[in-house]
């Protein structure tokens, strides 16, 4: 989990709340997380049941 929030804060936009409204900061977090996610994709997640 705290890899995942490492990840996330790579992202200036993200780590420094740049933007004005809540929405278009979830906006963000979520598109960040999307690209994160396709980039690592699950070949971490193979040992979970």
């Amino acid at each position: 989990m705290e890899r995942g929030f490492n990840r996330l804060k790579q992202w200036r936009r993200i780590a420094t709340r740049y933007d004005k409204y809540a929405l278009t900061y979830l906006g963000g977090v979520l598109l960040a997380c999307a690209v994160i996610h396709a980039r690592v994709g699950t070949h971490n997640l193979g040992d979970t049941p």
